[in-house]
């Protein structure tokens, strides 16, 4: 299982297949098991590599400030370590900011961007932000784990036929170390980079469910900003896309991916 260290902290990331490399960054309070529906179609055309990010998964969880920044640096050090050409990066919702994050700070790191069910803020703007945001951070803090991992499985796999992947959401969640959950989102909170979305050049794909947390309208409206950008909405889908849809993500994601390497460089 390899690891490697950054700013202090050992870091945890698994590799596959062989390949132009594509590095998969997971979600909140979630590891490298985010993409176990992906790994296996993934790996059998490119060089995969799924990290845990700190504080998550088998990476260490420093008592420290967490920050998307300093998330973002983490892949960035992740690719220096491995010593890789320009990289497909996949990043679901905060593994999205953290995508938006590298592509802003880093762009000549990669070759494309794919962001699923996630933006480039998370700002307030209107009360019911205010409201929303503020309702997630006391329950996070008041609730247990245990408790938050059942009402997540609940919201992402509402149907009868999903409880196997229900069950999987309430078995992993109380796995996470509370603490680094909380500085996670705290990360999160206020974190925004829309104002630089023009240094992101390379192509962009922005998967969103039609379920998702945030509604499709708010997607096309940044992907109009993105130069370089198109937006797959995905029917019939909650927050955990990759997972409630895997074969028809994987298909668009590989048509995508095996677009961008066609174009001359």
């Amino acid at each position: 299982m390899p690891y490697f260290d950054h700013d202090d902290c050992q870091l945890h990331y698994e590799e596959y297949g062989t390949g132009t490399p594509l590095i998969l960054v997971h979600g909140l309070g979630s590891s490298t098991l985010d993409w176990e529906y992906q790994v296996p179609e993934l790996s059998k055309h490119y060089r995969v590599i799924s990290l845990d990010v700190r504080g998550h998964g088998r990476s260490d969880k420093p008592r420290e400030k967490y920050s998307i920044a300093g998330f973002a640096e983490d892949v960035a050090a992740l690719i220096e370590h491995l010593n890789l050409p320009p990289v497909h990066l996949v990043g679901i919702s905060m593994g999205g900011m953290i995508g938006f994050q590298v592509a802003v700070d880093y762009p000549h790191l990669l070759k494309s961007l794919t962001i699923v069910n996630s933006g480039p803020e998370v700002k307030v703007k209107r009360p019911k932000d205010a409201l929303m945001v503020a309702q997630r951070w006391v329950i996070s803090r008041l609730v247990s784990l245990d408790v938050i991992g059942k009402k997540l499985g609940r919201l992402l796999f509402p149907k009868p036929e999903q409880v196997e992947l229900r069950r999987k959401v309430e078995r992993r969640w109380p796995m996470n170390d509370k603490r680094a959950y909380l500085a996670s989102l705290n990360a999160i909170i206020g974190w925004g980079v829309r104002e630089r979305l023009a240094r992101i050049t390379c192509p962009t794909l922005v998967v969103t469910a039609d379920h998702d947390y945030t509604p499709v309208a708010a997607k096309q409206a940044y992907v109009n900003e993105l130069p370089n950008a198109r937006l797959l909405v995905v029917e019939d889908s909650r927050h955990a896309t990759p997972m409630d849809q895997p074969e028809l993500f994987n298909n668009a994601l590989l048509a995508f991916l095996g677009n961008v390497e066609k174009q001359p460089h």
